[in-house]
């Protein structure tokens, strides 16, 4: 019989589940439930909110379709891996139900909260400690609720991060790993211990913290009650658990010093791996434990830019598409609609030259941006010549935009003495168009592979990792499949330096 292994993707617009066979690391199955986005609650302004139970349905529902698109025995699954949206708040009682709804990643009401413990505690111990300001992490968001909401509070047995839920779940068990409790400024890098310092200053019951698990090991086996809804074996483990990014990188293999993982949807991140306690002295950039941590350190910095596909989406939803070839007709009304809507888009952008005939767009109009301690300072375009440029050069221009502010948080890398000898990323979002593709390596000055994989994957590779049934990280990749590689171009990486050069030149922080 054939083992499976089962990886679940916690997001906020939706959940995923893949399912992997662990004897050819191929993956069989990847679905998603819902359809269209999940809710999120926000009552108030900055505020982000989700029911943990949604993701519990979801999963349940993913994990359906996944076997449905399949058709594998579920007694064929031996493991399952989880993947999660980083950094939410989750508050269970000694029931192990939710006392509020789950204060998850994008919300940013404890922000003043986590800036009044940096300078409380003192920039250079956080930097020094938690490679982090307290900013508006997990244990920021739960002062906010012992502040605002006490009875809430009292009633709290655990708190817990969106995967643990799950895990939860899954398993009865309470646990966490000590990469999860970075990513929430719970732990301590130079002591090696969770952050006693951090739970006095905000006033927390020490008890209030999950135990820690491995990343990769059995964190808890899955209860008879799941084991008789889902058709799966009693028993099973829950092998793996790590917060997206760290996931994501995982995902690509990504897992030594030099190795950068790169996304770019909506907002657009880069993952460097480090074997360092490195940390930016203006808390720009973030670092976490990555998920290979031990005996070598291993960790991850991972730096945001809010505004990427988000971008490219507005042009897309906002630009008037041009007539389309002799012969075609759109299959959509709305500006650049239809099949094939960006496709076109990058074909159009390809026709002006690179630099974009001096036109720069600044792409920095979803909210506040790290890169610049959290300015809000919009998107702006910078340059236009009304007799010169076209659509051709704006959609150029917000593409380079996009890179050079990827480049821009690359150069805070470096100050941070971390260097990246190749980048990978999975085929999908902005990565799909070649003058992205070929504007990002020559930009950066560094090579470029793409691989068929995703979050759900990942989980479900890493699932079989802490299980044992992989016995090395080279066999758990045995099916990653590389689709292509990318490297600079002398010629055109000097046209790509000087286009950068001036887009930062004129930048307005």
């Amino acid at each position: 019989m054939s083992k499976y292994l089962l990886g679940l993707d916690i997001g906020s617009s939706s959940v995923k589940a893949a399912l992997v066979n662990a004897d050819s690391g191929k993956t069989v199955a990847v679905c998603q439930s819902p359809q269209e986005e999940m809710a999120i609650s926000s009552s108030q302004s900055g505020w982000a909110e989700q029911d943990p139970e949604m993701w519990w349905h979801h999963a349940k529902e993913s994990f359906q379709l996944a076997i449905k698109q399949s058709g594998i025995n579920t007694k064929e699954i031996a493991a399952i891996g989880i993947s999660y949206q980083m950094h939410g708040l989750v508050c269970v009682d000694k029931d192990l139900k939710p006392v509020r709804p789950s204060i998850i990643w994008c919300d940013s009401r404890a922000a003043g909260i986590g800036e009044n413990a940096f300078q409380a505690l003192g920039h250079d111990f956080c930097l020094k400690h938690y490679l982090n300001s307290p900013g508006n992490f997990t244990a920021s968001k739960l002062r906010w609720v012992k502040e605002n909401e006490p009875s809430m509070y009292e009633r709290i047995f655990k708190i817990m991060l969106p995967g643990d839920y799950i895990a939860m779940k899954l398993s009865g068990e309470v646990c966490t790993t000590v990469s999860g409790l970075s990513e929430g400024i719970f732990w301590d890098f130079e002591k090696g211990a969770v952050a006693n310092d951090v739970i006095r200053h905000y006033e927390f019951d020490p008890d209030l913290i999950a135990r820690t698990v491995p990343t990769f090991s059995d964190q808890g086996y899955v209860l008879k009650s799941v084991a008789t809804e889902l058709g799966l074996t009693e028993g099973i483990p829950v092998a793996y658990r790590a917060g997206d990014q760290p996931n994501n990188a995982f995902s690509l293999n990504v897992l030594n010093p030099g190795e950068t993982a790169a996304t770019a949807g909506t907002s657009g991140v880069v993952y460097s791996v480090t074997d360092k306690n490195a940390f930016d002295k203006k808390s720009r950039v973030n670092a976490f434990v990555h998920v290979n941590n031990g005996d070598e350190v291993r960790n991850g910095v991972l730096l945001c830019i809010n505004g990427t596909g988000i971008l490219n989406s507005w042009l897309r939803k906002n630009m008037t598409a041009p007539r389309p070839p002799k012969g075609e007709e759109y299959s959509s009304s709305p500006p650049f609609g239809g099949k094939g809507a960006y496709e076109r888009m990058n074909a159009l952008a390809a026709e002006a030259p690179i630099g974009s005939d001096g036109l720069r767009f600044y792409p920095f109009g979803n909210g506040g941006e790290r890169i610049f301690e959290n300015k809000i300072l919009g998107s702006s375009l910078q340059g236009l010549d009304f007799n010169r440029h076209s659509q051709s050069h704006l959609l150029r221009a917000a593409q380079e935009g996009i890179v050079f502010s990827l480049k821009y948080g690359f150069d805070i890398l470096k100050e941070m003495g971390i260097e990246t000898s190749v980048v990978r990323a999975g085929l999908s979002n902005m990565f799909l168009s070649p003058l992205f593709r070929e504007a990002f390596v020559n930009t950066l000055n560094v090579p470029l592979e793409l691989f068929e994989t995703n979050g759900a994957t990942g989980a479900a590779v890493g699932a079989g990792v802490g299980a044992g049934i992989f016995k090395s990280f080279p066999e758990a990749f045995k099916g990653l499949k590389k689709l292509s590689d990318e490297s600079p171009k002398s010629v055109i990486h000097d046209q790509y330096g000087e286009g950068y050069q001036n887009w930062k030149a004129r930048l307005e922080i």
